[in-house]
């Protein structure tokens, strides 16, 4: 039972695109090691946020902390290494590549035990894997991302087949990419909901990654971007969401009954600077708050 544990927060972090990140920086260093004020300069992000992730590593025992005068280096757990390239590097072979995706189906058909069986759990795993794939996309970290989209797929796909579980309203935001605007309106729910409200995202043709504008703009306000990435829309998100909103992915979304759907008419923040940006998270902000409202929900 340790032993899943670990796996399962390892996968858990490694899910986090910052953090793999972090780690991939820490691996690639020619000193075996790097600073907070290192990995904050070569990410864009704050000192702050930088440290909070790093926190989360050591304490998984992914990586350890070294104090030197008035600096923290923070190299890998000599035991880990050889795990955390292994999700992190994209497979180089069919061989590989296979061992990498039972991997994840065990873990993953160890985590939905008594929902789905293995089988529908390495089905799921596979297709995840395929479509994340498609255009190369998100192939540095595509192990740990298809771990995360899969788990994600079958979390829905649970809550459609046995519905009266879990009345925890549920939204999806789809934007065209899934870089931009559905990633700051689902950042800002989650900031102000907590646990009160599921949120899922999904894009119509989704990019590589969250633009870093995006992540700039909520870092701002104090939002985490948390361990979203891009990834593509698919039927069974749709079907166990409460309310759709969609930003500019015109009818790709399809329409079941008994949701609620919801167009915001939204400026697309690629490619613009971060004055632009900031007036689109506001305005996505004031429309997040109004849609709390409606589904009564405390956002204090």
């Amino acid at each position: 039972m340790e032993g899943e544990s670990r796996v399962s927060g390892e996968l858990k972090l490694l899910a986090d695109p910052t953090r793999a990140r972090i780690l991939g920086l820490i691996m690639e260093s020619p000193e075996g090691r790097r600073s907070v004020g290192e990995l904050a300069l070569t990410l864009g992000l704050r000192q702050p946020t930088v440290s909070h992730h790093l926190k989360a590593l050591v304490d998984e025992d992914l990586v350890i902390r070294t104090p030197e005068g008035r600096v923290a280096w923070y190299s890998m757990h000599p035991d880990r290494v050889d795990r955390v390239a292994e999700v992190l590097d994209p497979p180089r072979s069919t061989e590989r590549a296979e061992a990498v995706l039972e991997r994840i189906s065990t873990d993953l058909a160890a985590r939905f035990a008594g929902v789905f069986g293995p089988e529908t759990v390495e089905r799921y795993v596979r297709e995840s894997h395929a479509l994340l794939y498609e255009g190369e996309r998100n192939t540095k970290y595509l192990p740990s991302l298809t771990s995360r989209f899969a788990a994600d797929r079958l979390s829905a796909l649970a809550r459609t087949e046995s519905p009266s579980v879990d009345r925890v309203p549920e939204v999806l935001f789809v934007c065209v990419q899934n870089a931009g605007r559905s990633q700051i309106a689902a950042a800002i729910l989650r900031h102000l909901a907590g646990d009160a409200v599921r949120v899922r995202t999904a894009g119509s043709a989704p990019a590589d990654a969250v633009r870093s504008v995006v992540i700039a703009s909520l870092d701002e306000i104090g939002v985490p971007i948390g361990g979203e990435f891009p990834k593509p829309l698919t039927d069974e998100v749709v079907r166990a969401a409460d309310v759709v909103v969609t930003m500019g992915c015109g009818d790709a979304c399809p329409i079941y009954p008994g949701r609620r759907y919801l167009d915001w008419d939204l400026d697309d923040p690629v490619g613009l600077p971060i004055g632009r940006v900031r007036g689109i998270r506001d305005d996505i902000e004031s429309r997040v708050r109004e849609l709390l409202v409606s589904l009564a929900v405390n956002s204090d």
